[in-house]
């Protein structure tokens, strides 16, 4: 598995590397020994719960994050494509603010490590798409934070036009509104 830092600090890109002959493909998601190797400093990889959500094209879910401590997530999309997007929302991070995307696919089966502190989301760029979480506490829905996906200040370049979204997506605040209440 090949693992590279992306512009967001702490925000790993892991790419695995495939078997692939006449019957398929064999691919290991997941390994927490090259994974803790890959962390250092004595860190573990402590996920908890592994989810997963099917979207239909043009869906788009999300900005979403958690308060308090946060939550670490190790996101993969297993079936289709995803135009994944990563912010940056720890207020001390030198690349606070900033976002990053990704393309996430059952092609190349990159996965994303994101660390606590970030928002995230995606839009859904095939017919269906399903997208695992791995994350490293146990959901508390009193700790959700969001902005909108439309936010004018974030200009999120969403590469299709947006079919669905939750009405809870759809109200979140805006960025400037997220940034005053973490400060």
């Amino acid at each position: 598995m090949r693992f590279e830092q992306t512009k967001l600090d702490g925000v790993l890109l892991m790419a695995p590397e495939p078997f692939r002959d006449e019957r398929g493909l064999f691919t290991r998601t997941f390994d927490v020994e090259i994974f803790d190797r890959q962390l250092g400093d004595g860190a573990s990889a402590k996920f908890t719960q592994d989810s997963q959500s099917r979207s239909v094209q043009g869906v788009v879910r999300g900005l979403h994050g958690r308060s308090g401590a946060g939550e670490a997530k190790l996101v993969r999309c297993a079936h289709g494509a995803v135009f994944d997007v990563v912010i940056d929302a720890r207020r001390s991070s030198p690349t606070f603010g900033s976002y990053e995307t990704f393309l996430l696919d059952d092609v190349d089966f990159r996965h994303l490590f994101i660390p606590a502190g970030f928002l995230h989301g995606f839009q859904a760029l095939t017919p269906v798409a399903d997208v695992c979480y791995r994350i490293d506490r146990p959901h508390n829905p009193s700790e959700d934070i969001g902005v909108t996906p439309f936010d004018p200040d974030l200009a999120m370049p969403w590469p299709q036009p947006v079919s669905t979204i939750s009405e809870r997506d759809a109200r979140s605040g805006s960025w400037k509104e997220l940034v005053s209440r973490l400060m």
